[in-house]
Order: structure tokens, then sequence, then C-alpha cells
């Protein structure tokens, strides 16, 4: 909704502003410039990205429009899972735990997190780590590094979509000035036509100007700012995680440990203490 409202606001002052001084808004109607500009975008798009990195760009714009960012709850379920796996890992044999990481979907821990259980990647980093945890071998700085390595891997796979939207970007004000040189190529092999037709072929032509500057600082750059903070507010969950898992390894209690990794949410998102306190007590979902 709020990118909708905002390119809104952005074409109706454009256009509004345009209108206001006396322009007329059939002028901006040169559909093949339009073509030239955004085809031509979309194009290089393509030839820039690889498949998986074009498939992601439509999954990321499509969060950005829904602003599908992780809300309180999100980070509840998180911390209620770490709670029950770190209870487990204190009081169940390596065995025990190992069955629910091995088997997260049949585990009734994870059973009780459904969101996360739908989140392969998320799920696949929680067990991966606990199973290093529960085999005892690695130290607390070593399992911290390897967690770091990964979460900057993870941020920067998530982050792909935003930097090929901002190449598109970048790209869209010279496209404009081809379609816009066309446009003069085009008005200039009718020099011997009446004035009033030589400058409509002009004016079409600095549509193109127009309209590669339009789309780039207008819709398609903010709409990269917007993939950007959603990203990196999914990227946030997993520092998260790392830190509860730390804080355990250090010799915190389960319920100090998810203190830990609470400090690391955003002061917008954070639960309170009582909020995480009913979710571990709770049992997730599967509980209610």
């Amino acid at each position: 909704m709020g990118i909708l409202l905002g390119l809104v606001v952005v074409l109706g002052c454009c256009l509004g502003g345009f209108v206001a001084m006396g322009g007329h808004l059939d002028v901006l109607v040169q559909p093949f410039e339009y073509v030239i500009i955004l085809g031509s975008s979309f194009g290089t798009f393509l030839v820039g990205n690889s498949p998986k990195v074009i498939k992601d760009t439509g999954k990321a714009v499509g969060e950005a429009f829904k602003n599908a960012v992780p809300k309180q709850k999100d980070y509840l379920e998180v911390l209620g899972l770490l709670h029950a796996l770190m209870r487990e890992m204190r009081s169940k044999s390596r065995s025990e735990v190992e069955a629910h990481v091995d088997a997260p979907e049949e585990s009734t821990i994870f059973q009780a997190y459904p969101t996360i259980l739908k989140d392969k990647q998320k799920l696949s980093f929680i067990c991966d780590y606990v199973r290093l945890i529960i085999v005892g071998s690695a130290r607390s700085h070593e399992i911290e590094a390897l967690m770091d390595e990964e979460i900057e891997t993870i941020c920067h796979d998530l982050m792909k979509p935003k930097g090929a939207l901002q190449d598109m970007a970048d790209g869209l004000p010279a496209l404009g000035i081809v379609a816009a040189v066309l446009g003069v190529i085009k008005a200039m092999g009718a020099l011997d036509q009446s004035p009033e037709i030589l400058g409509g072929l002009i004016a079409a032509a600095l549509v193109g100007t127009f309209a590669g500057v339009f789309f780039s600082y207008g819709v398609i750059g903010p709409i990269a700012t917007k993939v950007k903070g959603v990203r990196e507010k999914k990227g946030r969950t997993y520092v998260v995680i790392k830190s509860t898992l730390i804080a355990y390894m250090n010799g915190a209690m389960p319920q100090i440990a998810i203190e830990y990794g609470r400090k690391t949410i955003s002061a917008y998102d954070r639960p309170t203490i009582d909020q995480v306190e009913a979710e571990t007590i709770g049992g997730g979902t599967a509980a209610a």
C-alpha cells in the first residue's frame, strides 16, 4: 500500500504540475518511446542477471509491495523455538535432541512453529547450528565466526534483487537519451515539414529523456530502496538466532539466552519480556 500511494503521489505531482503549467497530457502519450526505454531496460536486466536472481527479484518486488517484513509475532516464534530447543539440550540426551533437528517436519517442537517450518533456509540455519552445539567439539567463538560468515552470505544473496533493480534504475536515464536521440533522428527526416509537425516530433523525442529520468528516480529506484529495507529486516532474524545460541553456548540459561536475542531486535518490533515469557511458556501455536 505504501509503494502504491507513493507512486500515485509522484505521478500526480509530475502530471499535475505539467498540466498546471499549461502542458497537454496527450504530448506524453508516446508508446514507442516507452517501448524503447522500458523494453531495453528489461533486456539489460535479463542479460545481467542469472535466472535465480531474476526469479528472486520478482519475489522481492512482491515482498516490497506487501511490506512482508518480520513482524513481532515472527520474532516471538523464533525466540520460542530456540527456547524450546535449548531446554531440550539441557535436559535430554544428544540422540533425543538430534531426532528433532534431523527430521524437523516430524518433531513436535518444530510443529509448534509452522511459520519457521515453511522457511527452509531459516530452518536449516537453526538445525545446523543446534547440531554443531550438541556435538560439543567446537568452541563458541568458532561457531560465532562460522555464523557470521554464513549470515554475511545469506544477506548478500538477499540483496541481489536490490542490486539488479538499482542497476536498472541507473541505466534508465541513459536509455531515455537513446530514445530521445532516435526521436531526433526521426525529426531530422521531416525538416521539410511545417513547424507544427516538426515541433510535435521534437516534443515526442524529448519525452524519452523525461521518461528515462522519471522511471529511474520516480519508480524503479524507490522500489529498489524498499526491497533493500525489506530484505535487511529479513536478514536481521539470523542475527537474533546467532545471539541467542552463542549466549547459550557461553553458559547462559535458556531464558537468559533468549534475552540476548531479544535485545538485537529493532525497538520498533521488539517484543516485551512479558510477551517472550508468554510465548516460551505457551510453547508456540500448538499449545494455543
